[in-house]
């Protein structure tokens, strides 16, 4: 699973690609959520496009890897990753959040190929992916669990026992992702309820425990090459990411959390941005 230069820039531009189709269907939406799918591009984008063991034509495949979004709430970032990467149209992407559409607010399993459980309240993500983690063991296949989690949602105490119970049976073929951007929908995290230090939190309960910077892929494909290496307790991954990412007047400001654009002059003025920054060319939001 080595990462060359080549592929290295072919996910880097892909993961704006990712970018661009966010904020295109949140604007067809008129609703959801923005600053987490921005922030969540990088490791989306070398998830499904260089981790994973998966296969798009056959999204049942047994020995498959399974990624497992706990922060349901930024499900945009995964439909547009797997729209690319082939398990539906893109087109379909127009559907989100409109009735009778399989592209809820919040995924659901059974909706659309690739989304492997059904996700809303927050903390319970890390549970599900324990159980599915086990039944592979107890299977005797090799395949790992990938579960996306939120800091925010670490505020739960179910998360908890869940990382209690991943620890006690040696949970070596779970990875777990912490978003860690320091927001969420009232306002910086720290304010709501402190959180820090994560990584003491989680090297307390004996997790091997990582910390990389969210949006450099090759941090993020070498973590995961460390936790498959590590056979004798789960892994957690904290990825320091900034919410809206690629938006100058979006990063880092908290009110972005569960809102789209506003209207197309908005979103035009998101796009351009994300292709500005993609070519090098960072913009300070005054």
């Amino acid at each position: 699973m080595s990462l060359h230069d080549e592929k290295l820039k072919y996910l880097e531009e892909l993961a704006y690609q990712i970018r661009e189709g966010i904020i295109e269907t949140l604007l067809l939406a008129g609703s959801g959520h923005t600053a987490g799918p921005l922030g969540m591009a990088e490791i989306f984008t070398a998830l499904y496009f260089h981790v994973l063991k998966h296969d798009p034509k056959k999204p049942d495949w047994p020995f498959r890897d399974r990624l497992i979004l706990s922060n349901g709430h930024i499900c945009p970032v995964q439909y547009v990753a797997l729209a690319q990467a082939g398990y539906f149209s893109p087109d379909e992407l127009k559907t989100l959040r409109k009735i009778n559409s399989r592209l809820q607010g919040h995924p659901h399993r059974g909706s659309v190929p690739g989304v492997e459980t059904t996700s809303g309240p927050l903390g319970s993500g890390l549970a599900q992916a324990c159980g599915v983690a086990l039944a592979l063991r107890l299977d005797e296949k090799k395949s790992r669990v990938y579960c996306l989690t939120s800091d925010g949602e670490h505020q739960e105490g179910n998360h908890w026992e869940a990382v209690l119970f991943a620890r006690k049976h040696r949970l070596s073929n779970l990875t777990v992702f912490v978003d860690r951007n320091n927001i969420q929908i009232d306002g910086n995290t720290e304010d709501v309820m402190p959180l820090d230090s994560l990584r003491a939190k989680y090297e307390a309960f004996n997790w091997n425990t990582l910390e990389i910077d969210g949006h450099n892929i090759r941090e993020i494909v070498d973590a995961t090459l460390e936790a498959e290496a590590t056979w004798d307790r789960p892994t957690v991954i904290i990825a320091h990411t900034i919410p809206g990412k690629g938006v100058s007047f979006m990063e880092k400001d908290y009110t972005w959390h569960g809102r789209p654009p506003k209207d197309r002059e908005e979103a035009d003025r998101a796009l351009r941005e994300i292709r500005m920054f993609q070519r090098g060319v960072r913009l300070e939001h005054e």
